[in-house]
């Protein structure tokens, strides 16, 4: 029997997202052509797909914009938006050091190959922005920067950031800002009108929908450059036509997660909370990252194991039946330390022996009674095929896997 924690990298679709998607997929017609058909698939793509999306997350209608999943949101946010700014002279891109890769990858290529003048902001040892550095920033050079992007929660070790500070923040020196925030839709209460965002990402198969669907949420009259062309949906900067049934399951899951977030919310910070105590008891130098208590999503718990490496590790787990990871999926099989770990203080070793154990909406006691069954023992035994092998930051001797 397999046991799941590894719901930030995917959680399992909803009965309820599977249900509207049967349904829909049910509607034979294009949403963009103008016969019965056509009507019919538009109706389940605006009343019963976005219309829901935006009621849910407190947003209009017209600012919620469909793409395939939270990686494009965020390229279509940080490309469009600072290539508007950019061509009414604010260069200036403003990123934290800690960003999933989706938003630090295109803020470096635009700094590459387009002009960007990108600047990445520090983080304290919790992961939290330091927003001393942005202050200081924007009082310097506010006037040329044109965006913002921060994440609401971290995807590795589960901070949260101050994303309304840092949107008050950007409203008063006229810079948009954006936020990543497929980990928080579905596990924090997210209001994107009350947040005072320009923009925000999400992604459909974080919270029970299918892999493949997510959404920008952009403010009406926030100028984004298309990143892509065609036949003009999705207020001309996202072309191509639009997989009905998928966004209807989009939906679905998003409403799911909405009508009993609170109530999900404790359920899962008591299992977080549980797996923390206990795995710190039976593995007592095991040291926990990220932000303490509210500071960090309820689902997630992210450790690092002195003398040991994460490959080994996660392996051992899966032998045992438990499915967990050492940070973003997007990345997994990658052999380098992780950037936030390093963000955040730790040393090459400590960032090379991370586990993170994220629990979803099916996660139950039984789960985290089989994980605390097998930790211990693949802790011992990673420690035990531990070798020496440089470090990528310093030269340093620091440990691996055999």
């Amino acid at each position: 029997m397999t046991t799941y924690f590894d719901h930030a990298a995917t959680t399992p679709v909803r009965p309820e997202a599977a249900d509207a998607y049967l349904r829909a997929s049910q509607v034979a017609g294009n949403p963009s052509s103008l016969h019965a058909a056509g009507r019919a698939a538009r109706r389940v793509l605006e009343e019963e797909s976005r219309e829901s999306i935006a009621a849910d997350l407190g947003a209009d209608p017209a600012e919620v914009i469909l793409t395939a999943g939270g990686t494009e949101a965020d390229n279509l946010a940080v490309q469009g938006i600072w290539r508007a700014a950019a061509q009414a002279g604010r260069p200036g891109l403003v990123i934290s050091a800690v960003e999933h890769h989706a938003v630090l990858e295109t803020a470096h290529h635009l700094a590459a190959h387009e002009g960007a003048e990108t600047r990445e902001l520090g983080v304290d040892a919790t992961g939290v922005a330091r927003i001393d550095e942005l202050e200081a920033l924007l009082a310097e050079q506010g006037e040329q920067i044109g965006l913002i992007s921060l994440m609401w929660a971290n995807n590795e070790v589960g901070t949260l950031q101050p994303v309304e500070q840092v949107a008050a923040l950007g409203a008063a020196h006229g810079i948009a800002v954006h936020s990543d925030a497929v980990q928080a839709v579905g596990q924090v209460p997210v209001n994107f009108a009350a947040s005072g965002l320009d923009a925000l990402s999400f992604s459909g198969h974080k919270l029970g929908a299918p892999i493949g669907i997510g959404a920008l949420l952009a403010r009406r009259d926030l100028t984004i450059s298309p990143v892509q062309h065609g036949g003009g949906q999705e207020r001309a900067v996202r072309s191509g036509t639009l997989p009905v049934a998928s966004f209807a399951a989009l939906a679905a899951a998003v409403h799911a997660a909405a009508v009993d977030l609170e109530a999900e919310a404790v359920r899962r910070a008591r299992l977080r909370d549980r797996i923390i105590a206990e795995v710190l008891a039976a593995v007592p130098d095991a040291q926990l990252r990220g932000a303490p208590g509210q500071g960090r999503l309820p689902g997630n718990a992210h450790f690092t194991f002195t003398g040991t490496d994460s490959d080994a590790l996660l392996f051992t787990l899966d032998a045992a039946g438990v499915c967990a990871s050492s940070g973003s999926a997007c990345q997994a099989g990658v052999q380098q330390a992780s950037h936030v770990l390093l963000a955040m203080g730790a040393d090459d070793g400590a960032a090379r022996s991370a586990l993170r154990l994220t629990v979803g909406w099916d996660s139950t006691e039984a789960d985290v009674d089989a994980l605390l069954v097998a930790l211990p023992e693949a802790v011992a035994r990673a420690r035990a095929a531990y070798r020496p092998r440089p470090s990528q930051r310093t030269g340093a001797i620091t440990k691996e896997a055999s």
